[in-house]
């Protein structure tokens, strides 16, 4: 018998904001490597997801929700995501089952234009009927898919069928990355945004666009030990008030919270301290973004 061919390459998972994107790619590689909120924009950066089988690898390039940028922070996403699907094998585009609208099928129509293979996931099927869904995916066959699913990332229904149709789709290759790498990401950018992640989860609607981490270090004090030291920024003087809360407990939720999942990544202890600075209209400074890494 010949050797079964090994299959490989990379996935641009697009759409609009807040749609599940990132939730839908932890899925896949079976670990959180993208940090998720219920507020859109939280994807900021171009995040590579890797999941590895015993006869294949797909590369999960996972982008921000596609949206009018309203500042040069929203450039920057705008860019990445765009720059996410030169060169993949496949682009998996995302929708939230519970209300396909104009934006969204502007989305579609765009990326079904690709010379490539396309998916479509229709995620939340958890949290909608089967009457709501049924007319939206009527509307959705002659759109140019070649297999449209309806999943949930947050139970997992379907994904695994959606991922065994990826696989299937991905031309023989190479092993890009190790069996035991699921991310690309270095460790400060991933502490920085388990960090801004919590200041999401805890912070009021109109706080948590205007939130960057500026990691200043971190530092292995022992086998055990990791000492971080992270500035969190704002926008405005009454934010600040906001994030530190009273008697600085919400930082200090924010910061018990963010340490919790930090010491699972690195595999210690850690002594997280943090800092609120205030820096107007920050995500319109070139200086600014570059030094929260998102200027290439």
């Amino acid at each position: 018998m010949s050797e079964k061919k090994f299959r490989s390459g990379f996935v641009a998972i697009l759409g609009r904001p807040n749609v599940g994107k990132s939730s839908l790619m932890n899925r896949f590689v079976g670990e959180k490597v993208a940090i998720i909120s219920n507020h859109p924009q939280t994807t900021r950066n171009k995040l590579l997801g890797v999941a590895t089988g015993d006869d294949w690898q797909i590369v999960f390039v996972d982008t921000p929700g596609l949206h009018k940028p309203r500042t040069k922070l929203g450039e920057y996403m705008m860019k990445a995501a765009d720059d996410a699907r030169e060169g993949v094998d496949a682009v998996l585009c995302v929708v939230d089952g519970q209300h396909i609208g104009r934006g969204d099928m502007a989305v579609m129509q765009d990326i079904c234009r690709m010379n490539c293979p396309k998916f479509l996931a229709v995620n939340k099927i958890d949290i909608v009927t089967k009457e709501q869904l049924m007319p939206q995916l009527s509307a959705l066959n002659g759109l140019g898919f070649d297999k449209i699913v309806s999943v949930s990332a947050r139970t997992g229904e379907n994904v695994e069928l959606l991922k065994n149709m990826l696989i299937d789709a991905m031309p023989e290759g190479p092993k890009y990355f190790p069996d035991d790498m699921i991310t690309d990401q270095p460790e400060r950018v991933m502490c920085a945004e388990i960090i801004r992640e919590k200041a999401l989860r805890n912070l009021r609607d109109e706080i948590p666009h205007g939130i960057g981490v500026d990691m200043l270090q971190i530092k292995k004090v022992s086998d055990n030990l990791t000492e971080i030291h992270a500035d969190v920024y704002c926008e405005r003087a009454s934010h600040k008030s906001i994030i530190i809360g009273r008697q600085g407990a919400m930082l200090q939720k924010i910061g018990s919270e963010a340490r919790a999942d930090i010491e699972r990544l690195l595999g210690t202890k850690v002594m997280l301290k943090l800092w609120v600075k205030v820096r107007e209209d920050w995500r319109n400074r070139a200086g600014d973004l570059r030094t929260l890494g998102y200027e290439d």
